[in-house]
């Protein structure tokens, strides 16, 4: 079973107009919900290709109840623990000529919450697949990706990291099955701009001789590239259309990577896959649905 972790999700209220102008009274053309957090657009796209999936996280107040029932009508099992104070952030993002982000902060977390995450984690087994993705609430530990890869250690279960920086760097010892940064993310970890597939590689292939067993590089309108853990380097560019929405084409990428893997078993499989579900996302309002996501299979 595929598991995600979202320690902070959100109610996306998405709103298109012509134009935003600070400071007036601006008028929408559309508007409409969605349910945000990285590890919840994971889920939301691995349900959308055929793969059964758990979204774990924290939830909170009447906007936790709206997420949860969203979710579970998408088909998406969710297994959330519920906390006793505070509401699920509410995120405002705004389409107009670019795209503006108000990003609610979310409820406390409190450590005995924690400890009844790390309980339900306890029960992953051999096989299972667990995605980390994105940052964390100021109310946890820094470290705690690092002591829940530490309690899997040994336990054979596929740790997939998409964060950034020194969150990712860290969990790096614990041999995470995927992560994924951007191009940007990567140079940074090495603080410097990189430019070219030569540079690429061989910043992925450093955090490969750190632990990492396969690295998955997005980089935006130029494509992808994936070092694999045989040592093989694969390169995509990205298939023509209209990019109408960047939040979530990182995130169906993971998705589309690790429903191709579990498909196939097969690395160049699943890095089609990812590209096509992580372009999907990127040309449609939305997350990519499995016909959108096949429809760009054969482009790559």
């Amino acid at each position: 079973m595929v598991y995600t972790v979202t320690f902070n999700p959100a109610l996306d209220y998405v709103v298109r107009m012509d134009r935003f102008r600070a400071g007036e009274v601006n008028r929408t053309r559309s508007d409409e919900i969605q349910f945000g957090g990285k590890g919840i657009n994971v889920s939301t796209v691995l349900r959308n290709l055929g793969v059964d999936n758990v979204a774990l996280g924290f939830l909170a107040g009447f906007t936790g109840q709206a997420l949860e029932q969203g979710l579970q009508r998408a088909g998406i099992h969710t297994d959330f623990i519920w906390l006793e104070k505070g509401l699920t952030r509410i995120n405002v993002k705004i389409k107009a000529e670019q795209e503006t982000e108000i990003n609610g902060v979310g409820p406390a977390i409190p450590a005995v919450a924690l400890d009844a995450l790390f309980a339900k984690l306890d029960l992953l087994r051999e096989g299972d697949v667990l995605v980390l993705a994105g940052s964390i609430p100021a109310t946890l530990p820094d470290d705690v990706y690092q002591r829940i890869l530490a309690r899997l250690k040994g336990r054979g279960v596929l740790a997939v990291v998409d964060a950034t920086r020194d969150l990712l760097c860290a969990v790096l010892p614990y041999r995470p099955f995927l992560i994924k940064p951007n191009s940007i993310e990567l140079g940074e970890i090495f603080g410097k701009e990189l430019s070219g597939d030569g540079e690429i590689q061989d910043c992925a292939r450093r955090l490969q001789e750190r632990g990492a067993r396969n690295v998955l590089v997005s980089m935006a309108g130029s494509g992808s590239l994936l070092l694999d853990e045989t040592g093989v380097c694969r390169r995509l560019g990205v298939p023509g259309g209209t990019v109408r929405n960047s939040v979530g084409a990182g995130d169906s990428m993971v998705a589309g990577f690790l429903a191709g893997w579990l498909k196939e078993r097969n690395y160049a499989a699943a890095h089609r896959l990812g590209a096509a579900a992580g372009s999907a996302t990127a040309f449609s309002d939305g997350l990519a649905t499995e016909e959108e996501a096949l429809a760009l299979l054969h482009t790559f």
